[in-house]
């Protein structure tokens, strides 16, 4: 991902992509020869030379729509980081540069994309919404925050599940008491009780 004067936009690195090169010497192998068999063999191998560089070519051109598609979508992610994630489906990256939600999948799969906060995997940027607000904050943004919450907190008086879920709230994050304790606990963040700290 990078920055320009019109926003923010995305580049495919190429430097350790593998290259599929021709050997041009199988061409005067083919006009040459008198054996048909050889001929058919060759001409056979040259399409399927060629259609191999089609299919990575509309690969690459697939990767690079998804990829300015997630800066375009989570934009908010790009500028101000893991907390500002938004609720996003590979359904609803595909519908919008016209391909099947799998072709996304397979695109994404092992596929990391440079942020201003670090390197991350592309399928990180997918993720589930909690709510039904289409706006709502994404279960990573509310972990992020939890973290946050939990670090800043008084150690002597350590905030309860109950009280995260409130300075959530005041934040636009409608997040119940229950879902608090289950993403703390994702989190291996230990309850209100365990984290006090005696003088």
């Amino acid at each position: 991902m990078t920055r320009n004067r019109d926003g923010l936009d995305i580049a495919l690195l190429h430097g350790n992509v593998m290259k599929v090169l021709y050997n041009k010497g199988y061409d005067s192998l083919i006009s040459a020869s008198e054996d048909e068999e050889g001929m058919k063999f060759l001409r056979e191998k040259r399409q399927e030379f060629q259609w191999i560089l089609r299919m990575l070519d509309q690969r690459r051109t697939t990767l690079l729509k998804v990829g300015r598609c997630l800066v375009e979508r989570q934009e908010d992610f790009f500028r101000h980081g893991p907390k500002k994630l938004k609720p996003l489906t590979l359904r609803e990256v595909a519908e919008t540069i016209g391909v099947h939600e799998s072709t996304i999948s397979r695109a994404v799969r092992g596929k990391y994309i440079g942020t201003p906060f670090g390197t991350c995997e592309m399928k990180a940027l997918f993720v589930s919404g909690v709510g039904k607000d289409e706006e709502s904050a994404s279960s990573q943004g509310i972990k992020a925050e939890i973290m946050s919450l939990v670090n800043k907190e008084d150690k002597q008086k350590p905030l309860s599940d109950q009280a995260i879920a409130v300075k959530l709230k005041e934040q636009g994050m409608s997040v119940s008491r229950r879902t608090v304790a289950k993403y703390r606990d994702q989190l291996n963040i230990p309850s209100s009780t365990r984290r006090k700290r005696y003088e």
